[in-house]
């Protein structure tokens, strides 16, 4: 584990000594080990709470997120314009473990089809973005363990996880297969507005441009680039997201059973 010299809310570039040391190793299977064991106690004392307690933690959760997304931005802003003079549109939420903002304001605050959509998205997107992060957490190779930038990290992802699972294990949706469809419809409206972005401004937001950090689909990506075929890149992410929604929602029902035998 990372210990060099610096405080909790140093950023990034402050951190003298830091290359990503806390990736891949010790640390990241600590918060891996604490995270899905914290969950599992969490999901395993609430799973027989009523429907009116998850809404108020659903509501709970998502202005909580709210708060601390608008904490760590104006945080790293501050940093960033004084070391480049500029605002980093990169912290703009529009990736994809940022609609959980929007999905869980939604599913806590909104009725109809809306919630159910919302709900949906909670289940599967929430639960693929939030896993995949942290067995991939790229908080550590910019921040140690210690440290704020890897903190919040860290926190979010395991609540999007979190959240989604307890939608499932406390029955607040019907698990059956339409879920994986309406959280794919929620994804794909959002998706839409994203590309536009991505492809006027030359960003990678929801990885629809580049691919950007995923094996060997980032070379594919590259290539129909190099061809003159770049619209074909976000076609092959959502067809990536919709295979992840169905691999997770297999997943949930496998969380459904084991709590069903606790």
């Amino acid at each position: 584990m990372f210990s060099g010299d610096y405080n909790f809310f140093d950023y990034k570039y402050n951190i003298i000594g830091y290359e990503g040391q806390d990736y891949g190793g010790f640390p990241q299977y600590l918060y891996l080990i604490l995270s899905f064991l914290l969950i599992f106690i969490l999901l395993l004392n609430l799973k027989n709470i009523k429907k009116d307690k998850v809404l108020k933690i659903i509501r709970i959760t998502s202005i909580f997120l709210i708060v601390f997304y608008i904490v760590k931005t104006t945080w790293e802003t501050v940093y960033d314009v004084r070391l480049s003079g500029s605002f980093n549109y990169g912290l703009l939420p529009l990736d994809s473990c940022s609609i959980i903002m929007l999905a869980g304001i939604l599913s806590g605050f909104s009725n109809g089809k809306i919630r159910d959509y919302a709900n949906s998205w909670l289940v599967t997107g929430a639960v693929v973005g939030g896993l995949a992060t942290m067995l991939y957490l790229n908080a550590f190779k910019f921040y140690p363990f210690l440290s704020f930038g890897a903190f919040y990290s860290m926190i979010w992802h395991m609540l999007m996880v979190f959240l989604g699972l307890l939608l499932v294990v406390t029955n607040y949706v019907n698990m059956d297969y339409k879920i994986v469809i309406k959280g794919f419809i929620f994804h794909l409206i959002i998706s839409v507005f994203v590309i536009i972005i991505d492809f006027i401004y030359d960003f990678d937001f929801m990885m629809y441009k580049n691919l950007g950090g995923i094996p060997v689909f980032e070379n594919i990506a590259n290539k129909f680039n190099s061809l003159g075929l770049p619209f074909l890149n976000p076609i092959m992410m959502l067809l990536l997201y919709f295979i992840a929604f169905n691999i997770i929602y297999l997943l949930c029902l496998g969380v459904k059973k084991v709590f069903k035998k606790h």
